[in-house]
């Protein structure tokens, strides 16, 4: 049964932000099963009975529904004259609290998100987070190339300051059989009937209007107008999400394998066995770590910087030839890019080997920072890198995601606050029972975000 910090629970439940319901927790006003209960950090799940300042927390969940909203239907909670999408919701999924997170006009068809999840819907509609909507829009007139230029630097529509940067894709009219040109338009604001005036101040008029996405949500094609579903766990997961941090071995890349491999030829050159505990013994130590662990294990005559030297030679042509990326990984990392979350890498490999892997598959340029066991801190699980990866993109540790193959790196991430999901790999397939038990999801690979509707 998943477990969760006590403060991320209250917050996760409306009771404040993470600051001060640490503060109520420090006060004594939060007991878990009519014990009080002074430590943030303390573990509860959905079974314990919670109590905060006298509000019985016990079985109110957060519930996030993702509707494709039809014409004729208001974005509102109740109206006495038309139907709103609140009337949508089944008898069974009405909960307390349940909202629209913003509003579509009610000539709009689309993704919108319906939850009891307060904090949330701040956060998604905070004009500083800037997340990102996009709009299939059908025209009047097909878009000029000048008028596309306007919406990309910005228009005035009216207001006090003209809209932000907007993106514009023009879409082939021989994509449709009613020939009406249509455009993407990906905007980060929400002001009143946006999109209809930034058209209508390029001389142009918007004939339907349909959302597509919000920040890393988007419209499932299965679902007709009018209906609706949950969002799944990994939905939730990037919705809450503000970056992403990745280890290297076996998660990103395929590369588990060359380590055993490298391990025989190695000791092979001093006439001795891996033995067959060795890959566990080492199992998410720091590159620097495991040559000391070699050295003194193996009673090496070489120093530490010859070891590590003659690794790093024997693993790179491997690295540019012969480890593939993982399936999913490419089109994720282009997923998040496009949706403006920041990315890391911690690993315990070295750093010209990381740099030969994302090297070899062109993919160096999608992360923002990465730490690696040259830079000597403590191996996983100690969560010490994961710690200052979040540090070095300005992100706190509990809005970052991690992605982990093994159970040091699992229990790094989990011990650093963050949210882990574990990714199935061929080297730690007996592991599969403990990674599903010790993180917060499991993914088979990455490809399961394109078959959820994530990308």
């Amino acid at each position: 049964m998943n477990q969760e910090r006590l403060d991320k629970f209250l917050a996760n439940r409306n009771c404040g932000t993470r600051t001060e319901v640490k503060k109520i927790i420090q006060k004594g006003q939060v007991t878990v099963n009519q014990e009080v209960i002074r430590k943030p950090e303390y573990k509860v799940s959905e079974t314990d009975a919670v109590c905060c300042q006298g509000r019985t927390l016990t079985g109110e969940s957060m519930r996030y529904f993702l509707l494709n909203k039809p014409q004729g239907v208001i974005t509102a909670t109740e109206d006495k004259r038309t139907q709103t999408v609140l009337d949508l919701i089944h008898a069974e999924d009405q909960i307390k609290n349940l909202a629209p997170v913003g509003r579509l006009d009610k000539d709009t068809e689309g993704l919108l998100l319906l939850t009891n999840d307060g904090i949330l819907a701040h956060n998604l509609l905070s004009p500083v987070k800037h997340v990102a909507k996009v709009y299939e829009v059908t025209l009047k007139e097909p878009l000029s190339d000048e008028a596309a230029k306007q919406l990309t630097d910005g228009v005035n529509i009216g207001d006090d300051t003209i809209t932000k940067p907007a993106k514009v894709t023009v879409l082939p009219q021989t994509d449709y059989t009613d020939e009406k040109p249509r455009i993407l338009l990906e905007i980060t604001e929400g002001r009143f009937h946006q999109v209809k005036r930034m058209l209508q101040a390029v001389e142009n008029e918007v004939l339907f209007l349909k959302r597509l996405s919000m920040g890393t949500l988007l419209l499932d094609p299965s679902l007709p107008p009018g209906e609706y579903r949950e969002l799944t766990p990994l939905e939730k997961i990037l919705l809450k999400t503000e970056a992403v941090i990745f280890d290297l071995d076996g998660t990103l890349v395929d590369s588990m394998w060359m380590w055993r491999k490298i391990d025989d030829e190695y000791l092979g050159r001093v006439h001795l066995e891996a033995p067959p505990d060795l890959q566990k013994c080492v199992e998410g130590m720091s590159f620097h770590e495991t040559a000391v662990y070699f050295k003194e294990r193996f009673s090496l005559k070489d120093s530490l910087e010859q070891i590590k030297a003659d690794w790093n030679q024997m693993a790179l042509d491997k690295y540019l030839h012969e480890v593939p990326i993982k399936d999913g990984v490419l089109n994720f990392l282009k997923f998040c890019k496009k949706s403006n979350i920041p990315l890391g890498i911690a690993t315990s490999n070295s750093r010209p080997l990381l740099e030969a892997a994302l090297t070899a598959h062109d993919i160096d340029n999608y992360f923002a920072i990465c730490l690696t066991g040259d830079d000597k801190l403590p191996g996983k699980p100690a969560p010490d890198i994961y710690l200052n990866a979040a540090k070095q993109l300005g992100v706190h540790p509990e809005n970052c995601l991690v992605f982990e193959d093994i159970i040091p790196g699992i229990l790094a991430g989990k011990r650093a606050g963050m949210t882990v999901c574990a990714v199935a790999d061929d080297y730690s397939v007996c592991q599969e029972e403990e990674k599903r038990k010790e993180a917060d999801c499991y993914i088979d690979s990455f490809s399961v975000f394109t078959q959820e509707g994530a990308i």
